[in-house]
């Protein structure tokens, strides 16, 4: 009799739930494919649609939200489906550069492989630089984060983007953290390539590490909290 209670019918469960039975079996049935795409490009729309900025979702960024909610599905669906309904948009780019690489100089290995989670403070760094529209012109702002807690550790401004600039933003940094030895981790931009700002590094035996060409994924947690 114990063993009894225990065992549920789908009657009784679909008594207890309120549903019909032929509900559920027909929740058991595999979802057609034109269904399941039809779902798919409702949570795309819901994604764009969350934030202005997000209008600019390309395929991997749609399927980074999408694996975000737990809804797993391939590269080519997602743009079939955005092609098709057209949502892809065309790159844009900035007709001067927030960072252009240096193609003459040398590059430095990307240690980091987007594993941004540190087990301490001040061992890994990273860094970018971010474009400020002003009134009276533009700002350009570099920011050092620290990949243990997020935390923004130093930063630097000024009206222009040179190499200077994320000296400034680092040394700020180093200096209110006290802080040496770290691995510092940015894009192949020209200031973070340029002789000066390896030098810099090297006064805190700082170890560079560089994301590779075109990935921005790479630098993904910097570039999330620069936005």
């Amino acid at each position: 009799m114990r063993e009894r209670r225990n065992q549920w019918t789908v009657k009784e469960m679909c008594e207890v739930l309120a549903v019909s039975e032929s509900g559920y079996y027909r929740s058991l049935k595999p979802i057609p494919k034109q269904e399941r795409q039809q779902l798919l490009l409702v949570k795309i729309k819901d994604i764009i649609g969350e934030h202005e900025d997000n209008r600019n979702y390309g395929v991997q960024r749609i399927l980074l939200a999408l694996s975000q909610i737990e809804i797993t599905t391939s590269y080519s669906t997602v743009y079939r489906i955005m092609k098709k309904h057209d949502l892809l948009k065309k790159v844009r780019r900035h007709p001067h550069g927030i960072t252009r690489e240096d193609a003459a100089a040398q590059k430095s290995e990307n240690l980091i492989q987007r594993d941004f989670k540190a087990s301490a403070p001040n061992q890994k760094w990273l860094s970018d630089i971010t474009e400020i529209p002003c009134s009276d012109g533009k700002l350009y702002l570099s920011a050092v984060l620290d990949g243990f807690n997020g935390e923004i550790v130093g930063l630097a401004m000024d009206d222009n983007m040179r190499k200077e600039l994320c000296i400034q933003a680092f040394e700020n940094a180093c200096k209110a953290r006290n802080a040496r030895g770290m691995t510092f981790h940015s894009d192949r931009g020209s200031p973070f390539t340029s002789h000066a700002f390896r030098e810099s590094l090297a006064k805190r035996n700082a170890i560079q590490s560089m994301n590779g060409t075109g990935r921005c994924y790479d630098n993904a947690r910097k570039a999330f909290l620069l936005r």
